[in-house]
């Protein structure tokens, strides 16, 4: 008592009392009922693209300025190492292999407007949930997940199909062949082999009517005009798709109306950013979910001018400095509206970024940080570990850094219990309720295992060992970098998930993140007691989880991924689809 007493009759007491009781305390979450939620969501976007995340060379002040005032999570993780599969995670909280949206074969995305293949409708994202309790909700921006099943406007895996009240964007995502100055990129070695067999083909056929002209050879004239007719219907057999990508694939819509097809990029990046300021300001008096999903920063790296040529890494820094400012338009509407106390803001990317995106000297991907690997690695850190920021401000505490295990699945038990739903019961949910840990009221992450897929192979498994705070992986199959120990597949583009282009690891590799989380020095039996001890844990959880696995519908399979002319969108009369509403209006 005489301590107590001592304490408080010292001089610096009274200023240290008064600015205890000036500081805010977080909110009981009893008093607020149905937070708003802005969801942003960057396209390969690297985790060492970003400030608060160690980079010095690249301004993202508004994502660094939402770091400061939320929770920063330095071990947030992507269910899939690409587009399609982890926004589908993202959206249902599965990994995606249970609603079959990850791959068999090497298609391992959407690739197609007039693809069969989608989110399936009997899946329910946390928007449909959140539309029954009520809320307005919006994407805006990418989609990814499909658009119809069996007829031009069934429209079944729309986002209107999905618990989207309104929507506007791109049904697909973009790639390099929706700007006409840059070289195609979607299926670039593919449309090599056709042109050339197409080439070919051609040849064959104009020698032997060269020779049946010149008498050199005896072919008759109907098995020429036969073998003309194959040439011309081969060409056009793929030339109708791949031809015409940038009508096919590079559209824009509005609910279910097509605004332009193709799109006009130089003002895609000013219309999505209004569409999302419109959405707010419509929406401020009610409940609210905006999923403003970025076209930032995937190829072709749409910049307006008033960016270009600012950072210090090229095309693609310039590309993520606008989408940060981007985030502070948002952010400045949530603050003009006088929603900053009632809003959860999350920003994350959907997967790491893309090493091996290059032309010539450019590199048009992101980077990493200390972590291996990057997009399309489902087992390295680099293709996998993303940004994950969380803001509301009284019921977070400013200033927070978890280095817990968390995933992008996580999102969707969070913001679907803050908004008074339930989680389905019928059906595994791989997410867990983040609140707890954000808050502070828990220590650790619910996530013991995390397992790392890539398409349908499990490649690696993350094991949480909480009572001595170790984070161990082991490898079972990793990809083979070329040139060697490169961190990357530079001659193929992409690295692959199973055949020649992988090694299977027995005994798996093993490494303890906490202390190697660049992943460089594996532990062995030899060098590491636990290794047979870790094993058997990590092996006895790839057991039992494999067991709540069921055969699902494969949506990334061949003929669903094909292009179908009787599925393509299209706002005229097929195959004349051309429109520009946006430029009418």
């Amino acid at each position: 008592a005489s301590f107590l007493l001592l304490c408080f009759r010292s001089p610096l007491a009274t200023p240290l009392i008064f600015g205890l009781l000036l500081q805010a305390p977080l909110t009981q979450l009893s008093t607020i009922t149905q937070p708003n939620f802005v969801l942003l969501l960057a396209d390969d976007l690297g985790i060492g693209d970003v400030g608060c995340y160690g980079n010095d060379t690249i301004r993202t002040p508004n994502i660094d300025r939402l770091a400061k005032e939320g929770v920063k999570l330095t071990q947030h993780i992507a269910a899939a190492p690409l587009c399609t599969p982890s926004r589908a995670a993202f959206l249902t909280g599965r990994y995606p292999l249970r609603s079959g949206m990850d791959a068999i074969n090497d298609y391992r995305v959407i690739f197609w407007n007039a693809g069969s293949g989608g989110l399936p409708p009997n899946e329910t994202t946390f928007a449909k949930i959140l539309q029954q309790q009520g809320y307005s909700t919006g994407l805006i921006g990418k989609w990814h997940q499909g658009v119809n099943c069996e007829s031009r406007n069934d429209h079944c895996h729309h986002p209107l199909k999905h618990g989207f009240d309104y929507f506007y964007g791109m049904p697909f995502t973009l790639i390099s062949d929706c700007q006409p100055t840059e070289t195609p990129e979607m299926d670039r070695a593919f449309r090599r082999k056709l042109w050339l067999s197409t080439q070919m083909i051609g040849l064959i056929t104009l020698t032997a009517v060269l020779g049946r002209l010149t008498g050199l050879i005896s072919v008759r004239w109907k098995t020429l005009t036969c073998l003309a007719g194959f040439s011309l219907l081969f060409f056009i057999s793929w030339f109708s798709s791949y031809g015409f990508v940038r009508y096919w694939n590079c559209i824009m819509m509005r609910n279910h109306g097509i605004t332009e097809q193709p799109m006009v990029t130089d003002r895609t990046t000013s219309l999505v950013l209004q569409e999302s300021l419109s959405f707010i300001e419509r929406n401020k008096h009610k409940p609210f979910l905006l999923f403003l999903s970025f076209l930032h920063s995937h190829t072709p790296l749409l910049t307006t001018e008033k960016f270009l040529g600012r950072s210090r890494h090229g095309l693609y820094g310039d590309n993520v400095e606008e989408m940060d400012w981007m985030v502070g338009q948002v952010l400045d509407a949530i603050d003009k509206e006088g929603l900053k106390d009632t809003t959860l803001v999350y920003f994350a990317s959907d997967h790491g970024g893309w090493l091996e995106r290059q032309e010539g000297e450019r590199q048009l991907g992101g980077w990493n940080g200390i972590y291996k690997g990057g997009k399309a690695m489902g087992g390295w850190e680099g293709g996998i570990r993303v940004p994950g920021i969380f803001r509301w401000p009284g019921v977070l505490p400013a200033g927070t850094v978890i280095d817990e295990p968390t995933s992008l699945m996580d999102i969707y038990p969070t913001v679907v219990q803050l908004a008074g739903g339930a989680v389905p019961q019928d059906r595994v949910i791989d997410g867990r309720d983040l609140l707890p840990l954000l808050r502070g009221t828990v220590a650790h992450s619910e996530h013991e295992f995390l397992f790392h897929y890539c398409g349908v192979h499990l490649h690696a498994v993350r094991w949480h060992q909480k009572d001595t705070g170790a984070v161990w992986k082991a490898h079972y199959v990793t990809p083979i970098f070329s040139p060697p120990r490169a961190g990357a597949c530079y001659d193929r583009g992409f690295c692959p998930c199973f055949g020649e282009g992988v090694t299977h690891h027995e005994p798996p590799l093993l490494f303890e993140l906490t202390q190697d989380p660049s992943e460089a020095k594996p532990r062995s039996a030899d060098t590491e007691p636990l290794f047979d001890t870790v094993i058997r844990k990590i092996g006895r959880a790839i057991e039992e989880h494999r067991r709540t696995l069921t055969p699902v519908p494969e949506q990334l399979s061949v003929s669903n991924v094909v292009w179908k002319p009787w599925l393509q969108p299209c706002c005229g009369t097929f195959p004349f689809c051309w429109c520009d509403k946006e430029g009418d209006n």
